[in-house]
């Protein structure tokens, strides 16, 4: 949305009427490609990073299609091409023409000249009605600063993991504020607590006062350069002493947020400079997904990737490999972010602790917090 709204893309959708009724097949086949086989289509390339989006390039006029499953989104920068791509479809398959995105998998799209924003209101009430949350009393943060998981006895685990089942969704779509605390209650799904149904009910009071919340795509003159902020919390789970990384990634200095991430790390790290090394590795793996994604849509948004860290034994690890007694042991695959800054695919600048956006994303956020970084996670428009 961000890459419509800088070069001023028209976003439509369609959607493919009974889609699993145009393929009959009444006995079963297999189909193997020679080597050497490479499809050829007048429809456009596909996206090496993401195989569900295409594109169409003629003369200095472009068309993006998102496909997913049986509903499509559409963005181009000319209606003629739009009008000659679905009228293709249309030759193919039975399809049904929605003009402008307006509702697209939960989630309504408000489209103006030079912003677009995306909000998930009716699904959030929905959840709040179904676990009976309609007319709860609101709260100002995702959750408590302290917060007791393991305390009795769960009589009802299916309903929590439907909650939970419905939250993840909602973060991972337009919410990075519910990212920490939706990814600490996902970690108890297979037997979880009161504790945790406590803390779940919690998020939806949240959710009960901050449901007009929506991802605010504006329109800058400045060009599109994809920044990160990367951060960790050392040893912050109790029952293992693994640490929690953070990430999140924008393409304007105002925001939005386009990608966030919050999870346990995989091993125990030893240091907090190693658990910073473990997420700054995390995120630039992303970043470099993200930098194939986007320039495989449209044209190059950037000459290199900014990482922000807010630790400076991490980005000196970073920049100057060697073995040390304190880091000789850390894995290879963590060293990969070494290559990306030795070929000038990344840029690891300091950032202040108090700047770090992905603090958000590692422990229990404060209101200030929120508040403080509520513009560039949601954009301006909030």
């Amino acid at each position: 949305m961000q890459l419509a709204v800088k070069h001023d893309l028209v976003v439509h959708q369609m959607d493919v009427k009974t889609a699993y009724l145009h393929a009959p097949i009444t006995q079963e086949l297999y189909i193997d490609q020679p080597q050497g086989f490479e499809e050829v289509s007048e429809s456009g390339e596909r996206n090496h990073a993401d195989h569900c989006v295409y594109k169409k390039q003629v003369d200095d006029k472009i068309v993006i299609v998102i496909v997913w499953v049986d509903d499509l989104i559409i963005a181009s920068d000319s209606m003629q091409l739009m009008e000659e791509f679905k009228e293709s479809m249309k030759t193919q398959f039975k399809m049904k023409d929605l003009g402008r995105i307006t509702f697209f998998l939960g989630m309504y799209f408000k489209q103006s000249k030079g912003e677009i924003k995306i909000n998930q209101k009716r699904f959030i009430l929905k959840i709040l009605e179904r676990f009976g949350m309609i007319d709860c009393k609101p709260r100002l943060t995702p959750c408590e600063q302290r917060l007791e998981f393991n305390c009795g006895e769960l009589t009802n685990a299916r309903q929590y993991r439907e909650m939970i089942g419905s939250l993840i969704y909602a973060m991972t779509c337009t919410r990075p504020d519910l990212s920490w605390i939706v990814s600490r209650l996902s970690q108890t799904l297979s037997n979880p607590r009161t504790g945790d149904l406590i803390a779940a009910k919690h998020v939806l009071r949240y959710l009960k006062g901050t449901v007009d919340y929506e991802l605010c795509f504006n329109k800058s003159d400045a060009d599109l350069q994809l920044t990160a902020y990367s951060d960790s919390d050392w040893a912050s789970c109790l029952e293992d002493r693994r640490s929690t990384t953070g990430y999140c990634c924008t393409l304007t200095e105002g925001g939005p947020l386009i990608s966030w991430k919050s999870r346990k790390q995989p091993m125990v790290a030893i240091s907090t400079c190693e658990a910073e090394y473990v997420a700054l590795a995390n995120t630039a793996q992303e970043c470099l997904y993200l930098t194939q994604l986007l320039n495989g849509m449209y044209k190059k948004v950037h000459q290199s990737m900014k990482v922000s860290v807010d630790n400076q034994g991490a980005i000196a690890l970073s920049k100057n490999p060697g073995n040390r007694q304190r880091s000789k042991h850390i894995d290879i695959k963590y060293h990969f972010v070494r290559e990306m800054y030795v070929k000038g695919m990344i840029d690891i600048v300091y950032c202040p602790t108090q700047d770090m956006v992905a603090a958000i994303l590692t422990k229990p956020p404060t209101k200030c917090k929120l508040d403080n970084f509520k513009s560039i996670v949601f954009g301006c428009g909030n």
